[in-house]
């Protein structure tokens, strides 16, 4: 080949490959024979140094290291939403202790009392079930427990004593106690005498206090706590006279003991109960004045005599 060929071989290539660097591609070898032909390597180690270090890798795209031809200016904005802000922090607060207990009044009811005033203060903690038992009138240990748990669930100073604080706030809680709530096993003091009852010698006997009090020409003589007939047999009311007494009686009806009977009105009598003594009023008779004291009943089944009266009243 000529020289003049050669040249003009080289010119070529060399137009070929400053034309693909102006457009970006990467270069392809370009086939030469003779000297002028480089082993890969060699080609490879050339054409690195001939590019310089800003001349991109033959791995690389040089399309990456365009400019996009819109501003991000001109782009839609993204569609996911904001982060939500954080709630404002609150200041904290400091809790304030609760308000110390004030001072009871003067007292009012205490330990070792007793009375009509104990048993209303017994059957008003009932009522709203703070004294669990049946009033006794007797203010002890188990009243106190109640009247200081009272003080302590409405903020008044745990002393176990009523002092006036302690008792109005239970006044304005509760009702007035009736005379079964305040006797509900008996003990309930008369009621005042019928006014049959104020002369003679008369069984006077109160279905209201369930008490019958022995009088003689209207004074008590004694007085012994009673039980009546249910609904379905109740205790007849009016005046009657003792007509049959029998101490050792057995009811031919009900088959049951009928002791220190004292017959007043058909089959019905003043008499002895065991079950009355056992059981109290969660039981009732069959129309009988029941009495639960057997001695009471046996020293008044003594007195009575055949033909003294017998007066039962509401």
């Amino acid at each position: 080949m000529s020289r003049d060929a050669i040249a003009r071989g080289r010119a070529a290539a060399g137009a070929v490959v400053a034309l693909a660097l102006a457009c970006g591609c990467t270069a392809q070898a370009v086939e030469t024979t003779g000297k002028d032909e480089k082993s890969p390597a060699t080609r490879s180690s050339s054409d690195n140094s001939a590019r310089g270090p800003s001349s991109p890798t033959p791995s690389e795209s040089p399309l990456k290291k365009m400019k996009s031809p819109v501003s991000r200016a001109e782009l839609p904005q993204s569609k996911t939403p904001d982060p939500p802000s954080a709630p404002p922090s609150r200041p904290r607060t400091s809790t304030p202790p609760p308000p110390a207990p004030p001072e009871p009044g003067p007292v009012v009811l205490a330990r070792g009392q007793d009375g009509k005033k104990v048993r209303e203060l017994q059957a008003r903690l009932r009522q709203i079930g703070w004294f669990g038992q049946n009033p006794t009138g007797t203010y002890g240990p188990v009243t106190a427990t109640a009247v200081e748990g009272f003080q302590g669930k409405r903020g008044l100073l745990r002393t176990g004593a009523t002092d006036t604080r302690t008792w109005d706030r239970l006044l304005a809680m509760t009702r007035e106690p009736t005379r079964t709530e305040l006797y509900p096993d008996g003990g309930m003091p008369p009621a005042k005498p019928d006014r049959r009852c104020l002369t003679g010698r008369v069984l006077c006997v109160s279905k209201e206090s369930r008490t019958l009090t022995w009088m003689i020409d209207g004074k008590a003589v004694t007085t012994v706590d009673v039980r009546f007939g249910s609904e379905y047999t109740p205790t007849r009311e009016g005046a009657f006279q003792v007509f049959w007494k029998n101490r050792d009686h057995v009811s031919t009806l009900y088959d049951t003991p009928m002791p220190y009977a004292m017959f007043f009105s058909g089959g019905q009598a003043v008499h002895y109960s065991s079950d009355f003594a056992a059981r109290g009023y969660n039981g009732a008779s069959h129309g009988c004045v029941n009495v639960r004291d057997k001695k009471g009943i046996a020293k008044l089944f003594k007195q009575v005599r055949t033909g003294d009266k017998v007066v039962i009243y509401k």
